[in-house]
């Protein structure tokens, strides 16, 4: 976990900026994008350098991991997400870290058992339903079929968990065309979803946000191309 120079990370920021402008421009000069820095394989120093950049919400993969960072940066008003796969025995302790935003919530049975924890300690959490768009076996989430039911049934029986849209990820693929059409298909369900309240369309890493962002994605997840 190399730590890079201020100037280095100033680049690749520009970069997916510049990036970002060209596939928002696409959709709408109003279309907005909000970045999270996926901080999984970088220093903690390259995370406070990018906050000095002006970047502002971070993303982990795991509950130690997210602890660990957020401790050690609590002193920065940073907004912190989880991303990564939510094991139902890490609950208790993601709840107690208060994230601003969980972007997996990944199936009925954990969101019973969140609000279910989240009741016991009188606590809410905003959240993203993740949808398996890409019908891929090793992929978490919902199928497409089923996403816009299940975010009622969880909008109604699940109180303390606050949706605020979807999260998927794009297809495994080298062919753009499947790729794109996971992305399609999660801004559909995301479109009539807008009725339910939902404000966020979570799609796009370092290697497709581009693409993403050109399906209608207003918040992407980059780590590697920041942290090169």
């Amino acid at each position: 976990m190399n730590i890079l120079d201020k100037e280095q990370l100033r680049a690749n920021l520009d970069e997916v900026f510049w990036k970002i402008e060209e596939a928002r421009i696409t959709v709408s000069e109003h279309h907005i994008v909000q970045i999270v820095a996926v901080g999984k394989y970088t220093n903690i120093q390259n995370i406070a350098t990018l906050y000095e950049l002006g970047q502002r919400a971070f993303g982990e993969n795991q509950v130690q991991q997210l602890k660990e960072r957020m401790t050690t940066l609590e002193e920065l008003p940073l907004e912190w997400h989880m991303i990564g796969t939510l094991q139902k025995n890490k609950i208790n302790n993601l709840i107690d870290l208060r994230p601003s935003l969980m972007q997996s919530l990944e199936s009925i049975s954990l969101a019973e058992e969140l609000n279910k924890k989240l009741e016991a300690k009188n606590s809410k959490m905003n959240c993203l339903l993740q949808i398996n768009a890409a019908k891929e076996e090793s992929k978490s989430g919902v199928s497409t079929e089923e996403a816009f039911d299940l975010y009622q049934q969880i909008n109604e029986t699940c109180p303390n968990i606050k949706l605020k849209g979807v999260m998927t990820i794009g297809a495994h693929s080298e062919d753009t065309k499947i790729i794109q059409k996971s992305f399609e298909n999660t801004h559909k369900i995301y479109e009539k979803l807008e009725k339910e309240g939902a404000k966020i369309c979570s799609m796009g890493m370092s290697n497709d946000y581009d693409l993403a962002i050109k399906c209608g994605s207003n918040l992407i997840r980059v780590g590697s191309n920041l942290f090169k």
